[in-house]
């Protein structure tokens, strides 16, 4: 077992103003010991706050960061919540926690033997009694009968002198990060302007993508709230919910969405504070790693465009096609908002197995562009004219809708065509009988 023990000074943990020189991704989401083993938890999930001490148990972790002295250097090393830090590591939790009150940093390979009782928990209520027989070391005290120690000292002590030693567990209530995300910032100004928000939102993000990736989980949906000035009569609050097709953890696509909505936003009055709290989490699908490079993907996926282009230009104004159980062509889709087009679209092909390659057999002669309505072709010769005279190349493909559909009795005979000046058509004629054939122009192929 390795234990690593970390202590701050009373006075940066007991300060309001506790991010002293660190970094400040959980401030002010925690007070300064809770932050501080929030962070330890990136090492390793073993992290504990005893007697304002945090504990961390890093022989599990150790082979993930490439070794003991390389885990070390990387924690002791990087930016912490609160600066400076006082460290210690050893054995078993405890001698780690008794080199820290000695003041000494000593590795693993200490002798317990010599380590005060002052700096064993259990021991100090029985201190003066324990120096009266001239016992003030852990081995002194070992070597005492167990018996005697149990009936005088209690079984508490013997307990904990077997922890000591790595002869008894260690128990401890590990800490665990909030099932849900939820952080306020007060702003140091007011701000009058929405898209000056995104300024402080982004440090709510930055606090929300560490813990997402401490829980190894990703956001779905979140809801910004900010508290206006209230010495206003418009004053209030006021909120906006971002959501995303894919679990996200990088906040850079749900900061982009943010920009755009802040962007068409006017608000009532100067917002004093700003809070950031998760609605939606989804845990991440492991992916396996290729054992050769794997090709880079970059920029934003289809989804993220599709979201980012909502939040800029409305829901209106971004739509999605939507596929109908119809068998005549101008009825077999919808369009509506994009924004559950993920969902709906894979819905759809799941009933209906649309999505099937057997199915695109039919369909494999349908035109790039749909006209809404029919154009009535002219007909000379019996030949439609569409910009000069449309030469039949493949059909016909036969279509029959009876009268009891709803829609009303259609039947028609679809037809692949070539005009030379406006190229490759969709048509069909109406099969009401050669002498009365009527023609319509009903696709264009891009």
């Amino acid at each position: 077992m390795h234990w690593l023990a970390l202590q701050a000074p009373p006075e940066c943990t007991t300060t309001p103003n506790w991010q002293v020189g660190g970094t400040d991704e959980f401030a002010p989401w925690a007070d300064a010991l809770t932050a501080l083993g929030w962070w330890a938890l990136q090492w390793t999930p073993k992290v504990a706050c005893v007697d304002r001490t945090l504990l961390l148990e890093l022989s599990a972790s150790e082979r993930l960061w490439g070794g003991r002295a390389l885990v070390l250097r990387r924690i002791l090393e990087s930016n912490k919540p609160l600066e400076p830090v006082n460290y210690a590591q050893g054995a078993t939790s405890l001698i780690a926690m008794a080199l820290l009150q000695s003041g000494s940093s000593q590795g693993p390979g200490v002798n317990p033997d010599t380590l005060p009782l002052a700096a064993l928990a259990a021991a100090q209520p029985h201190l003066a009694t324990l120096e009266k027989i001239g016992c003030t070391r852990w081995g002194q005290l070992r070597a005492l009968p167990r018996g005697g120690v149990a009936r005088r000292f209690g079984a508490l002590l013997l307990q904990a002198l077997d922890q000591a030693y790595g002869q008894g567990p260690d128990l401890y209530p590990w800490l665990v990060l909030p099932e849900v995300f939820q952080a306020r910032l007060e702003l140091p100004h007011q701000v009058e302007t929405a898209p000056a928000l995104l300024f402080g939102a982004r440090r709510l993000f930055k606090q929300l993508q560490l813990w997402l990736q401490l829980r190894q989980i990703g956001v779905l949906a979140v809801r910004l709230m900010w508290v206006m000035d209230a010495r206003r009569e418009t004053a209030g609050r006021g909120e906006l919910v971002l959501r995303s097709a894919e679990p996200a953890t990088d906040m850079t696509h749900l900061q982009g969405l943010l920009g755009e909505h802040l962007a068409r936003l006017t608000l009532a009055a100067p917002v004093l504070s700003l809070s950031l709290r998760t609605l939606e989490t989804k845990e991440l699908r492991r992916q396996s790693m290729s054992l050769v490079d794997d090709e880079q993907v970059n920029g934003e996926s289809w989804k993220q465009m599709v979201e980012r282009l909502t939040a800029r230009l409305g829901p209106a104004q971004v739509l999605q096609m939507r596929p109908c159980a119809e068998h005549l062509p101008e009825r077999m889709q919808t369009w509506e908002p994009a924004l559950n087009a993920i969902q709906l679209v894979a819905g759809h092909a799941v009933k209906t197995g649309y999505a099937g390659h057997k199915s695109l057999k039919a369909e494999a002669l349908y035109p790039t562009w749909l006209l809404a309505t029919p154009l009535k072709l002219v007909v000379h010769g019996g030949q439609p004219q569409y910009h000069g005279t449309v030469y039949l190349l493949a059909g016909p493909q036969r279509l029959e809708v009876p009268g009891w559909s709803g829609h009303g009795s259609a039947l028609r005979d679809y037809f692949l065509g070539r005009s030379e000046q406006a190229g490759l058509l969709w048509l069909y004629r109406e099969r009401l009988g050669v002498d009365h054939a009527r023609w319509y122009l009903h696709g264009l192929f891009g």
